[in-house]
């Protein structure tokens, strides 16, 4: 039922701007919350691959905390998604969801409960994936550009994809490396904390304006 979702405008427009927040994301759990992913779980399954096979400097408790947490967002995507039937609001309450988690997180960072705080963004950014996975935009997980990178690679060398296809991949590939940098340079002046209040209100303000633009649609249809 979220599929639906995918024709209406608004719905890429807030998941490039979730892609920015992801390397914000990144940034602030990687620099501040002991060198642990929150949005990208293939690192920490790589991290903790280095630390089975003996490798020091791993935290191993944050990475499975992070894992932890973030299959237990999916899962509740999963059930956010069958329990509100109309796909709008379904999409809506996982923002929601997610801004509030990001607000928990906050509070850990500023109290130094640097597990409680990696934990929160990771459930959170496991909500957002198991959600967007549902919406099965092209190119637009939010989170992991791989394959978007290489299917970049290949417009720019043979120009096979439509300009659709390019702009979203290009959006998704320079959003996350734009929102890696400004979150490493805010933790470095402004510190974990009031990063992640920023990355908060911008949920705020993602969700409020999906909202407004498709009921402006709705409005004009």
């Amino acid at each position: 039922m979220v599929r639906g979702l995918v024709n209406h405008e608004p719905v890429p427009v807030a998941l490039g701007a979730l892609t920015v927040l992801s390397g914000l994301i990144d940034a602030v759990s990687f620099l501040a919350l002991g060198r642990v992913f929150t949005a990208n779980m293939t690192g920490n399954l790589v991290f903790l691959g280095f630390a089975a096979a003996g490798e020091p400097g791993f935290d191993v408790a944050a990475a499975v905390t992070a894992l932890v947490a973030f299959v237990a967002g999916a899962a509740g995507a999963a059930w956010l998604a069958s329990s509100i039937a109309a796909p709008h609001p379904a999409f809506l309450g996982a923002l929601a969801v997610e801004a509030a988690l990001t607000a928990v997180a906050a509070a850990g960072a500023f109290a130094g409960a640097r597990y409680l705080a990696a934990a929160a963004l990771a459930l959170a950014m496991g909500v957002r994936n198991g959600t967007v996975n549902r919406l099965a935009v092209p190119d637009m997980t939010t989170t992991v550009v791989t394959r978007t990178l290489a299917a970049l690679v290949g417009d720019l060398a043979d120009r096979s994809a439509g300009r659709g296809a390019t702009t979203r991949r290009l959006v998704s590939v320079a959003g996350l490396v734009a929102g890696a940098v400004a979150g490493a340079f805010l933790v470095r002046h402004l510190g974990a904390g009031w990063v992640l209040v920023v990355i908060c209100g911008a949920q705020v303000l993602v969700a409020a304006g999906h909202h407004a633009h498709v009921v402006l649609r709705r409005r004009a249809g």
